[in-house]
């Protein structure tokens, strides 16, 4: 009879044991620990990091930081963190929170345009993935995959298309250069080459021109006749004379550095440089900033006309004038050079 008693007893004491752990285990596994009111949170996990880091990232979300790092522990998360930017829901438990935050590395959306530099785009997308400017610069500018791709450091930001891209947080400085050479050649597709070529274009001088349509005007709807203009320039074998290439050539002097050209002068014709399309005839050596998708395509499809000259529009802000004579040109220009002296802009 005593043995009985004894033995009941240890029964009911394993019982309790089992219930505890049970519990233990649910409470640690399956209870629900953010502390956060939002409906999500992120975390972003850097290719170098260590569970500490990660842990000072969850810390402030979860209600319970121990029983996190029992399981984490358990589950040898704390050994095998994966870098990428990860999605906690409100109400996850910690289980789930460690298989999100193991498997479920998210996209993110990149963008970019207007970029006048490799560096300015560099810095532009460092705010948006893991890789620093440093890196990216490095690998924009790596000689040896300049050379295997057919750009050269004048050409090489012509590689970039502006647009909305999807990568991964965590994406390296050589694998998104590698990301946008497959993004140009998708761009750079049969119809787009055909029409490069019927035009008597390059690639290379397509993007060249388009930088400078595009630094002429924004407005898509105009472009392709700004276009024009130059095609018509260039036929003819006359300069190109394009003020945005003055402005290009001159912030690379020491002179105009931190300065904002805001109207061209006939000393800035004098500038020796190949971006000087007053001075030496034909397309520049490289761009003079990144040209949207409009203004290329409006380079590989510009508008057939008889004009050779154009003016900025006073009347119109963003928008010329356009002219097919010399003296008809004039007229134009001189009416937006009174309205900017009338503005007190005279340089």
């Amino acid at each position: 009879m005593y043995i009985k008693k004894i033995l009941w007893a240890i029964a009911i004491i394993g019982l309790l044991v089992a219930a505890y752990f049970a519990y233990f285990v649910y409470d640690a596994m399956f209870k629900p620990n953010t502390a956060f009111n939002n409906k999500e949170a992120y975390v972003y996990v850097s290719s170098n990091a260590t569970y500490e880091e990660v842990r000072s990232q969850l810390e402030p979300l979860l209600i319970d930081i121990e029983s996190f790092d029992a399981l984490a522990t358990q589950k040898k998360y704390t050994k095998n963190l994966k870098a990428g930017k990860y999605l906690i829901k409100k109400g996850m438990s910690n289980n789930d929170i460690i298989n999100s935050i193991r498997i479920g590395n998210l996209p993110v959306k990149l963008s970019f345009n207007n970029q006048e530099s490799l560096e300015k785009l560099a810095g532009r997308v460092s705010q948006q993935i893991e890789a620093d400017s440093i890196s990216l610069l490095s690998a924009m500018k790596d000689v040896d995959f300049l050379k295997s791709s057919g750009f050269s450091k004048k050409t090489a930001l012509g590689m970039y298309i502006p647009n909305s891209y999807e990568v991964f947080w965590n994406t390296s400085g050589t694998d998104f250069r590698d990301r946008m050479l497959k993004e140009f050649n998708r761009f750079w597709n049969s119809d787009r080459n055909a029409k490069a070529k019927s035009i008597g274009l390059s690639r290379d001088e397509v993007m060249a021109l388009a930088s400078i349509v595009y630094e002429e005007s924004k407005q898509a709807s105009e472009q392709p006749r700004i276009a024009g203009v130059y095609m018509n320039r260039i036929k003819i074998g006359m300069p190109l004379q394009a003020d945005p290439t003055l402005k290009f050539a001159a912030y690379k002097l020491p002179k105009y550095k931190n300065t904002v050209i805001k109207r061209v002068l006939n000393i800035h014709k004098e500038i020796k440089s190949p971006y000087n399309t007053y001075k030496y005839a034909g397309l520049p050596p490289g761009l003079i900033a990144m040209p949207d998708i409009s203004a290329i395509d409006a380079v590989l499809n510009f508008e057939k006309h008889k004009y050779l000259y154009f003016a900025a529009n006073a009347k119109k802000p963003g928008f010329h004038k356009f002219a097919k004579t010399l003296a008809q040109h004039n007229v134009n220009a001189r009416e937006y050079q009174r309205y900017l002296t009338s503005q007190g802009i005279n340089r």
